[in-house]
């Protein structure tokens, strides 16, 4: 079998402890693999736009965590890359689990591979306000598809070509969480959940609280808008 080639887009912020981390981590990766940079516009220190390509990675920047994404998405496509893995600079999920991660799309068992934080015991413990939005959007979710994942806020999932090229034009800008999914599973994607051993956040931004009030907002209607569209 070919090795498939990977690009692993890592969305970052301000989680400058993390980056610095998730560097030396991702540096540390097979041939068949590259590492990209894609910050919000506000990201700063480690994290910044700078600061990432002073370090010789590939670095874009983008005003929203979606945006930045999506970005990575396209320039995985253009580039002819197999694979595309979101892999959050947070340092909730270690890099090490990214060959069973990208076994089941390298197989073609599946379009989507989610790494979940839930599905096996892990070291994440999230705070029950947390904790309490993803059991939500996991349940939006299965009203939505009719199946359960368990995890549908996870920022370590790998994505096949097919995918990345839907991603191209129809992609969630802020929060590609339950909306990403649900709007993927439509279309009639594959996806897989399986165990992404994770740790509590060490470097993630803490939101503002009027952005704790606009994610659960903006991701149910986005997730309503996924699941009344018409897949074209």
């Amino acid at each position: 079998m070919t090795t498939p080639r990977v690009l692993v887009v890592v969305p970052a912020h301000d989680e400058n402890r993390a980056c610095r981390s998730r560097s030396r981590r991702c540096a540390r990766r097979p041939p068949a693999w590259t590492c990209w940079w894609s910050t919000t516009a506000r990201a700063t220190g480690p994290c910044g736009l700078r600061a990432r390509r002073r370090a010789g990675a590939l670095a874009r920047g983008q005003p929203r965590r979606g945006g930045a994404l999506q970005t990575g998405f396209r320039w995985a496509y253009a580039h002819g890359y197999d694979i595309a893995v979101q892999l959050d600079a947070d340092g909730q999920h270690d890099p090490a689990y990214l060959p069973a991660l990208l076994a089941p799309v390298r197989e073609g068992r599946c379009d989507v591979a989610i790494g979940s934080r839930f599905v096996a015991a892990s070291g994440y413990r999230a705070p029950w306000t947390r904790r309490l939005g993803m059991l939500l959007f996991s349940g939006v979710v299965r009203l939505a598809l009719g199946r359960a994942i368990a995890d549908t806020t996870s920022g370590f999932r790998a994505y096949n070509r097919a995918v990345m090229r839907v991603c191209q034009h129809d992609f969630p800008k802020d929060f590609p969480d339950a909306p990403l999914l649900i709007a993927l599973a439509r279309r009639g994607f594959r996806l897989d959940e399986l165990r992404g051993d994770a740790r509590t956040q060490g470097g993630a931004v803490v939101l503002h609280p009027r952005k704790q009030l606009y994610y659960p907002y903006k991701n149910l209607l986005a997730s309503l808008m996924a699941l009344i569209r018409r897949p074209v």
